[in-house]
């Protein structure tokens, strides 16, 4: 059995190396071999295997000068190591590279050879065979290149924990341990390119792009994880498509259409340079421009997308580069290549003929170079400079330097230099292997592993905890996932002013260790859209929200197609689109276009302000009216009308309307606590007093005139001392209410801001609106008392209690407070207060007016009238009234009496009773009588009642003839109705009490 899987083994070993001729490698023997998997061609030419007869290898076409320039970075760093006094000394390393063609399959190839030669090796079959030409294991491959290539040839070399270090594959799914146990790179991961990708599109303000990916395990992986970071970052996607270089023209055409027709202008792009190419070319031919293209650093660079020809379509493209190493002695070595000196590279021969676009004749002029060409320049895809069928012969001496191509392009060593660290590290990781002391190695007990017979997985082991400095002093250690950190270098492309090429400007970088927000730096300066404008293109589903609306969702659209919407009053947005607008804090507003908040109106009932002013203004008025009426009762003061008017109780009601007046100036201005909570008291407590001042002096007059006989008992209980008492008694309940009120609920200053949105009331809560119903409410209630005695005594003299202008006062203050009621409930804000201002100076102006402006009017305008005869002449008038209704009354009875016995039925004469100052003396006076006489003062009254009427003249002398006046009196002036003499002098007993 073991010796059937050896004849297997050494089959499939045979088979592979027939596949693999001296021109498909380059080759050097050493003590340790390294393996190196390396694209020098771009593809396969497509052949249709039917089977007829035995497969045979496909054919590479497309010669890529990158992909050599990478192999020969691997063979720079071998020999310098190899040259190297310090590291790995008295020990040689070999090489064994193959072409993957850019397939799986070819790497595949390339893979098999290294697990075959190290089975083999592992069987120890020396003693079975002539291994002369045996060439040692190969304890490590370098390589490859794309991350689907990779992931392949990570599997297979996995099984035999064979090293694998690539340079350029970027998959993050080549970083799971379990599944990929013996990858390393020396590149970074790609999540930090998606993730750098979209800080890109938000830098720029893009929100709404199309993905390409390529069809692979680099684009998939690539493309999923920018998606993430776009939905983090409310980016949209319009459209997402997948690609590969062997995607048929159906394919690519239907691509290419939703390129056309989506209105996203920015393209990221997760692909290689041969799996985009394609595509580029249709999109060429049929001239789409206007597309900014995001490039990933596996195409970001590459000579098949980077040409003159296609600029005019993808000269906005910013993509993503390794950071550039440096490797010196790289740029010599490059150019000795030849093909006679490079003897151990099989590539090298090819690398010429393309370069030079001839052929080295070997006796065939078939050779596989010069086949290969023919193939590729038949289908179009040839890369050499000639245009002709066949090659010239190359002659040996041309001048590498002459020619301008990618090899030559070492101006920024990313890839390159990605490999020469790869062999580094290898080296490296061997170093301390040849260094490690018993006891302090990585195995069982510490023990170290033989330098001489080292295998595989024992430099694999070393790899994982390898940590050096590199040649730029950069330290290099691969986390627990295989990976480098690294930083990416930000590109433009540019267009060369003198050969017209393509060039890579580099407008910024990636910083993969900084902070979250401050990894990102881009200098726009530099950056050229579709190669000469600066201005930024727009890339969004919808245009910007100017500052003061937000974004609205569309139904049935990405989040990032939107409208704009004006922010609602009271919210303010001051940036350009806005998700969502802010609420302003509580006393700002929005302004007029909702792009910051300004200071609310702050309102109330100021002094400055119009109607505050006339409010005021009628408030001094009422004060200083009220105070000139005090000032003429004051001064008046022993005159009859004051006296008449109960002197004190008017004082007092005079003050009690200053301070009504007063008291309104309490409601303008802005409220305080303080004035908030004295400004109502104020008001009810003086309208109480007031109106208690009134009822007392209404009540008394009435109960007086309606009492019998007039007693000392009257007017010791009707005396100033009560009145004051009752007029206390009535205010202090007030003040009790008051009181109670400013206790329990106190009113305070309060900022309303929900009567209206942009104005800020500063108005007075009241605490409690009960308590305030109680205040007017038994203020209305005095009023209802009072009006009740005011009208009640109407028809009594005018002079003791102005009856009929108190019952006007009192209704004016009735229809004022009714109408109150409801303006208050139905007004807010600083109306409020002028509402009841208004109630309070009206009420005011009411009762100065109905009490005391006739009073004024008489004593100023008309002092006959202000005159004790004209006091006691009114006095004696309504006196004179009651006793001949009083008379009347019994006239009739007697009358009905003596009819009812006699029985008369003649009709009833009107009674008429009259009494004459003037009518003729039968008996002449004397010529000095008569001069006293006109020297006396008299008055006529004429007097209605019943069906009759009775005209009363009554004469007064100075006080000092008081004696003879009244005996004159007497003898002059008869009366029919005797019997009504007691009620008369009933009520001139009242004349003292004025």
């Amino acid at each position: 059995m073991t010796l059937y899987s050896c004849c297997l083994i050494l089959l499939l070993f045979t088979w592979n190396t027939a596949a693999y001729g001296p021109n498909q490698r380059a080759q050097k023997k050493g003590d340790i071999i390294l393996g190196g998997l390396f694209p020098i061609h771009f593809g396969v030419a497509a052949k249709d295997q039917d089977l007829k007869s035995r497969p045979e290898s496909v054919e590479c076409i497309r010669y890529n000068f990158r992909g050599f320039r990478w192999l020969q970075a691997m063979i720079f760093a071998i020999e310098e190591i190899n040259s190297s006094p310090t590291l790995l000394p008295n020990m040689t390393l070999g090489y064994r590279i193959f072409d993957t063609c850019n397939t799986v399959s070819k790497a595949l190839e390339a893979t098999l050879s290294f697990v075959a030669q190290n089975k083999i090796d592992s069987l120890n079959l020396d003693e079975f065979c002539n291994c002369s030409e045996h060439i040692p294991s190969t304890i490590a491959v370098v390589g490859a290149t794309g991350s689907g290539i990779s992931t392949a040839v990570a599997n297979l070399l996995g099984l035999f924990y064979i090293p694998q270090v690539s340079y350029a594959s970027s998959s993050r799914l080549l970083s799971n341990k379990n599944q990929f146990k013996s990858f390393l790179r020396t590149i970074p991961n790609d999540e930090h390119q998606a993730t750098a990708m979209a800080d890109i599109i938000e830098y720029f303000r893009w929100n709404w792009v199309g993905t390409i990916a390529a069809d692979d395990d680099y684009g998939r992986p690539g493309i999923e994880k920018f998606r993430e970071e776009a939905e983090e970052r409310d980016i949209c996607i319009d459209f997402s498509e997948l690609i590969s270089q062997y995607s048929d023209e159906e394919e690519i055409q239907q691509v290419v259409e939703v390129i056309q027709n989506s209105t996203a202008r920015v393209i990221v792009v997760f692909s290689s340079g041969p799996d985009l190419e394609p595509l580029i070319k249709e999109i060429v031919r049929r001239n789409i421009t206007g597309k900014i293209w995001l490039a990933s650093e596996a195409w970001a660079s590459s000579s098949l997308i980077a040409m003159p020809e296609f600029f005019r379509v993808i000269g906005s493209t910013i993509g993503f580069a390794l950071k550039a190493g440096q490797i010196p002695g790289f740029r010599e070595f490059l150019q000795k290549v030849h093909p006679k000196k490079s003897t151990n590279n099989g590539f090298a021969k090819e690398f010429w003929e393309e370069t030079f676009n001839c052929y080295l004749p070997d006796g065939s002029k078939n050779s596989p170079a010069s086949t290969s060409f023919h193939k590729g320049h038949e289908e179009g895809l040839g890369a050499g400079n000639g245009t002709a069928a066949f090659r010239p012969p190359c002659t040996g001496d041309e001048n590498i330097t002459s020619v301008e191509t990618p090899y030559m392009d070492y101006t920024h060593l990313r890839i390159s230099y990605n490999v020469y660290l790869a062999v580094y590290s290898i080296a490296h990781a061997l170093q301390d292997i040849y260094t490690c002391t018993p006891g302090k190695g990585l195995f069982t007990n510490g023990s170290c592993a033989d330098i001489k017979k080292v295998e595989a997985w024992q430099v694999l082991k070393h790899l994982r905890h390898l940590n050096f400095t590199n040649n730029m002093g950069e330290q290099v250690d691969f986390d627990e996932f295989g990976d480098l950190v690294g930083n990416y270098s930000i590109i433009n492309w540019h267009l060369s002013p003198e050969d017209g090429s393509v060039v890579f400007e580099e407008v910024g970088h990636y910083n993969v260790y900084a902070k979250k927000g401050e990894r990102l730096f881009i200098n726009e300066n530099k950056i050229l859209w579709s190669g000469f404008s600066k201005e930024v293109p727009f890339s969004n589903c919808s245009r910007d929200c100017l500052p003061g609306t937000r974004k609205g969702i569309i139904e049935g659209e990405p989040t990032c197609c939107f409208e704009c919407v004006d922010c609602p009053d009271g919210e303010y947005s001051d940036e350009t689109d806005a998700s969502a607008c802010d609420k302003c804090p509580e006393d700002y507003w929005s302004n007029e276009n909702h792009t910051s908040c300004i200071p609310k109106q702050i309102e109330f009932l100021s002094w400055t302000e119009p109607f505050g002013i006339a409010l005021t203004l009628f408030a001094v008025l009422g004060i200083f009216l009220t105070s000139f009426v005090l000032g003429v009762f004051t001064k008046f003061r022993n005159t009859p009308i004051v006296k008449a008017t109960n002197r004190e109780l008017s004082y007092l009601l005079l003050f009690s309307l200053l301070c009504c007046f007063s008291s309104s100036l309490f409601f303008i201005g802005e409220p305080q606590n303080w004035t908030c909570r004295l400004r109502q008291p104020a008001f009810g407590i003086s309208f109480v007093l007031c109106i208690s001042c009134i009822l007392v002096k209404t009540n008394r007059v009435l109960l007086v005139f309606e009492a019998k006989i007039p007693t000392s008992l009257h007017r010791k209980w009707w005396g100033l001392n009560l009145q004051f008492l009752l007029v206390f008694l009535c205010t202090f309940v007030q003040i009790v209410i008051c009181v109670i009120w400013l206790y329990t609920a106190p009113p305070s200053s309060y900022r309303n801001h929900e009567l209206e949105d942009e104005i800020i009331f500063i108005t007075c809560h009241e605490g409690s609106l009960m308590a305030l119903g109680f205040l007017i409410g038994y203020t209305c209630l005095l009023a209802a008392i009072c009006f009740f005695f005011a009208f009640k005594s109407r028809k009594l003299p005018e002079n003791f209690n102005e009856a009929k202008f108190i019952t006007f006062s009192m209704l004016i203050f009735f229809i004022v407070w009714i109408s109150f009621i409801p303006a208050y409930a139905s007004t807010y804000g600083k109306f409020v207060s002028a509402v009841e201002v208004i109630a309070i100076l009206a009420a005011s102006f009411g009762l100065l007016a109905c009490i005391f402006f006739n009073k004024v009017y008489i004593i100023l305008f008309k002092p006959s009238r202000n005159t004790i005869e004209e006091v006691r002449c009114s006095t004696a008038a309504h006196a004179f009234k009651v006793a001949a209704r009083a008379t009347l009354r019994r006239s009739n009875v007697s009358r009905k009496r003596s009819n009812s016995l006699g029985g008369s039925t003649g009709s009833t004469p009107s009674s008429s009773i009259s009494s004459k100052s003037n009518h003729e003396d039968p008996f002449p006076l004397p010529a000095s009588a008569e001069r006293q006489r006109q020297q006396q003062r008299g008055c006529k009254q004429k007097v209605s009642f019943g069906s009759g009427t009775v005209t009363l003249s009554l004469s007064f002398e100075e006080p000092q003839k008081n004696a003879m006046a009244n005996r004159n009196t007497k003898r002059r002036n008869s009366l029919e109705a005797q019997n009504s003499d007691d009620s008369l002098m009933r009520h001139r007993a009242l004349l003292p009490l004025q």
